[in-house]
């Protein structure tokens, strides 16, 4: 039996603790969390017998094989370093840090324990992509020449998950003296994995990082001078161009991510909306006639990132996306920060 605590009890902490339920060889046996009134419902709800309001007090009295990470970002390297030099393995969410030297100083320690760390770059959970990226690799479409990768929201001009003038659990990310990035930190973040795992590595970028006043400067104590929208042109270190944009203020657009490959032998593309199960993506390969036409080819549900971290720990064979891929993702979006401020491009 795998014993696992989760550390922050906020929204995201729910979907940790319900897929760890399924799981027939894991239990959650603590909880903690600075905020009381979160970790009392938490505990209630999943029935967890251990709940702490320190990661200290739970690494030193609670029996615990796994730590699952569901804090703010400012919070993830001192959590992580904490639960790894105490030994244990760790699950952790997105982005992997506040930036690439805490992150690779993440992924170094897990590396020097030989821990099992991963980072739950969600939209891995979806098939449909798992059997895009295999396509890709596989060269059957010839070279990659250029992709185009938005990730759309719009909870900044609707109130379908509440109003974000009210609930912290908007306001933080707005806001950078609370750990936040912006859209660049926590979309962007999705999104660049999304576009490299396929395509490769990016050499370098041209980005633009906006934050839009006119939605107001303060709400009590958050500040919000987080980015609400970015967009960067990237080059690939195998010849491919791209554009990778989102934003908050997508009016239409509830939670939609849309990635499109060309290469020179066909193309793919996928969307994935509201959920993150989609089961197909299309692919054209007509390239030599006057129709063109795109297939909808639809696969096997894949083990979600959970599921591969229980099974990475029971295996011993670490499983991805680890802590080097979120590395290599926070560089990229220190590198499109720098860009912006610098009005340059930054090579990666």
């Amino acid at each position: 039996m795998i014993r696992v605590a989760i550390i922050g009890t906020g929204s995201m902490a729910h979907y940790h603790a319900l897929e760890y339920q399924k799981l027939e060889n894991v239990k959650i046996v603590a909880a903690c969390d600075i905020n009381k009134e979160n970790l009392y419902g938490f505990q209630k709800k999943y029935k967890i017998p251990n709940i702490y309001t320190s990661i200290d007090e739970l690494l030193t009295d609670c029996e615990v094989d796994a730590i699952s990470n569901v804090t703010p970002d400012n919070y993830h390297k001192e959590i992580a370093i904490k639960s790894l030099e105490r030994g244990k393995h760790i699950f952790s969410e997105k982005p992997l840090a506040e930036n690439y030297q805490d992150a690779l100083e993440m992924y170094e320690v897990a590396k020097s324990k030989k821990l099992i760390n991963m980072v739950n770059l969600s939209y891995r959970n979806s098939s449909g992509f798992q059997e895009l990226v295999n396509v890709v690799h596989t060269g059957e479409l010839g070279s990659i020449k250029h992709v185009e990768a938005s990730y759309y929201q719009s909870w900044l001009t609707s109130k379908y998950w509440g109003d974000w003038k009210e609930l912290p659990q908007w306001l933080w990310r707005l806001s950078k003296a609370h750990g936040s990035n912006g859209v660049l930190g926590d979309l962007g973040v999705h999104i660049i994995d999304f576009v490299t795992y396929p395509v490769g590595r990016i050499k370098r970028v041209n980005s633009l990082l906006k934050t839009f006043i006119d939605k107001g400067k303060r709400v009590g104590e958050y500040i919000l001078d987080a980015n609400d929208s970015f967009i960067s042109m990237v080059e690939f270190e195998n010849g491919a161009t791209g554009t990778i944009v989102s934003t908050r203020f997508a009016t239409g657009y509830r939670n939609r991510l849309d990635l499109k490959i060309f290469c020179n032998k066909g193309g793919v593309c996928i969307t994935l909306e509201h959920g993150l199960d989609s089961n197909s993506y299309k692919i054209t390969r007509d390239i030599n006639t006057e129709n063109m036409y795109w297939d909808t080819v639809y696969v096997e549900s894949t083990p979600n990132n959970i599921e591969r971290f229980i099974h990475s720990i029971i295996s011993g064979e670490n499983g991805q996306p680890d802590f080097k891929v979120g590395a290599d993702v926070q560089k990229i979006i220190d590198s499109c920060i720098e860009s912006s401020e610098k009005q340059v491009w930054i090579d990666i």
